[in-house]
C-alpha cells in the first residue's frame, strides 16, 4: 500500500539561512567592511606593489594606476578615500609625447565633483626642495621622498582618516 509522505517537523538546527550578497543589498563591499580604499599611482610596478603590500597588511584596500589617465579613470570608477600620487612619470612616447605629471593629475582630480576633496599624498624620487612646498601649496595632505618611510606614511594616512588605532588592529566584526 502506497502512503503519502508526511512533512518532516522542522528542527531549528536544520533551518537554512539565506544571505544576500553585499552588492545586491545596495551596499558596496568597502562600506560593508568599513575599510578605506587607497589609490597608489606610480609608474614603477615595484613601488606600487611594495606600497600595496604594506597598506593591505595595515588594513586598507588598495587599487593601483601606472599613469595619470588611468589614475583619473580609477578615481571615477573606484572612488578611493585617499590617493598616493607620484610626481614624475615618463613621457608617453607610444601615444605621442609628453605624459602627465602628478601636479596635472591632482589638478584634473580637483576638477571632478566626486573627487574634489580627495586627500592626496605626493611622493617623488626627485629633489624634495623642488617639489615639497609646491605639492603642499597645491593641496597635498602630505609629501614623501623615496625611499618612503612606511611608518611615517601610515601615520600620515591614519591622521588624514582621523584614525587613532591602525585598521589592522581594530577588532573584526
Amino acid at each position: 500500500m502506497d502512503t503519502i509522505p508526511q512533512p518532516t517537523p522542522l528542527n531549528p538546527d536544520s533551518i537554512r539561512t539565506f544571505s544576500v550578497p553585499i552588492p545586491f543589498a545596495g551596499i558596496s563591499p568597502q562600506a560593508a567592511t568599513g575599510r578605506k580604499k587607497i589609490l597608489v599611482v606610480d609608474d614603477s610596478l615595484v613601488v606600487r606593489k611594495v606600497l600595496a603590500m604594506k597598506l593591505k597588511a595595515s588594513g586598507y584596500d588598495v587599487v593601483e594606476a601606472a599613469d595619470g589617465p588611468t589614475a583619473v579613470s580609477v578615481v571615477r570608477q573606484s572612488k578611493p578615500d585617499l590617493m598616493l600620487l607620484d610626481i614624475m612619470f615618463p613621457a608617453d612616447v607610444a601615444h605621442g609625447g609628453g605624459g602627465w605629471d602628478g601636479f596635472q593629475v591632482m589638478d584634473w582630480v580637483r576638477r571632478m565633483d566626486e573627487a574634489k576633496d580627495l586627500p592626496i599624498v605626493m611622493i617623488t624620487s626627485g629633489k624634495p626642495e623642488e617639489y615639497q612646498s609646491r605639492a603642499l601649496a597645491a593641496g597635498a595632505v602630505g609629501f614623501f621622498h623615496k625611499p618612503i618611510n612606511n611608518e611615517e606614511l601610515l601615520t600620515t594616512i591614519r591622521q588624514t582618516f582621523g584614525e587613532t588605532t591602525p585598521p589592522s588592529q581594530l577588532p573584526s566584526a
